[in-house]
């Protein structure tokens, strides 16, 4: 299953279904049929990162009583993101004039010869008086379906452009999850080194504290407190159960981004986690290598962190 982005952008264009009309003959029968130009809608989808969905919209008047249909539309494909549906007819430069046919300047003619006829004194048509009544006898377009159509077509690609944002998301986060595997393999053993390196100063001190008092300790009690310190600083410093934590979180992502669906939320929790393991790993840090450790580990979480917030 796909891992999906919530950012993305798509746009559509639907042209409404052509109107079939009939010719009228002079004496009002009718005759062969003709189409007259039809509509087209233009929709634009923009998405980006949100906690929940959250839906917004722009569309053009005659398209408002079709928000509830186009809110089932959006809610039936996204379930995250900030998405705003703009809408607006779309026009054509010659858009504003009527196209006369043959049977309506034909009609016109004849309506004028029989007004003429009756009352002599009245003038000819105009240009603009013809696409006036042009105009008016025009079927008006629906475009209620066209724009039904485009915001569908808008979704399926915005979906697809969802996709692949999300698969290039994916693919950078599986490049920190190996960075991060490699720094908690390197850390796993230097805990040891650090507890043996400061039993060694335990000890060193201790003979020291020895030869300042003149030997009233014997150098076999001083070893053995100087053992028992070393012990006590082991289990303060020791992040084996931390190093174990982290790994098993690296392991339940992977096994996320692999398995796909709605993931967000749940990685997004996984990255806190994996931040509190980094963070108590810098604090028991022994050694500077592991306080670089550390750092170096915070910054890639933090990189994730980014990512993450952009899944559904």
């Amino acid at each position: 299953m796909s891992v999906y982005s919530m950012t993305g952008f798509a746009s559509a264009v639907a042209s409404a279904p052509d109107h079939v009309g009939e010719n009228t003959d002079d004496d009002g029968a009718s005759s062969a049929s003709r189409r007259h130009a039809s509509g087209a809608v233009g929709a634009e989808l923009r998405s980006v990162n949100s906690r929940f969905l959250d839906l917004s919209f722009k569309l053009a008047d005659e398209f408002r009583a079709l928000e509830p249909a186009l809110r089932d539309l959006l809610t039936a494909s996204f379930k995250r993101g900030k998405i705003e549906l703009r809408m607006q007819p779309q026009r054509a430069a010659d858009a504003g004039w009527p196209q006369p046919q043959p049977e309506q300047l034909h009609t016109l003619a004849r309506l004028e010869g029989t007004v003429q006829n009756w009352l002599p004194k009245a003038g000819p048509l105009s240009v603009n008086e013809v696409l006036n009544w042009c105009r008016a006898a025009a079927p008006s377009v629906k475009l209620e379906e066209a724009a039904l159509e485009a915001a569908r077509q808008a979704i399926v690609a915005l979906a697809e452009a969802r996709e692949r944002e999300g698969a290039r998301l994916v693919g950078i986060l599986k490049d920190k999850l190996l960075a991060l595997k490699a720094l908690a393999e390197q850390a796993q053993p230097l805990v040891p080194q650090a507890v043996q390196r400061q039993q060694e100063r335990f000890v060193q001190k201790y003979q020291e504290a020895l030869q300042a008092v003149g030997g009233n300790v014997t150098p076999e009690v001083a070893q053995e407190r100087a053992l028992q310190e070393a012990a006590a600083y082991a289990l303060r410093i020791d992040v084996d159960e931390e190093l174990q934590r982290l790994k098993a979180h690296l392991d339940e992502i992977g096994r996320l981004l692999k398995k796909g669906g709605e993931v967000g939320k749940r990685l997004d929790f996984l990255i806190q986690e994996l931040h509190r393991e980094a963070n108590t790993l810098g604090a028991k840090a022994a050694a500077l290598e592991l306080t670089q450790i550390s750092v170096d580990m915070k910054v890639l979480i933090e990189q994730m962190r980014e990512q993450v917030q952009n899944l559904e």
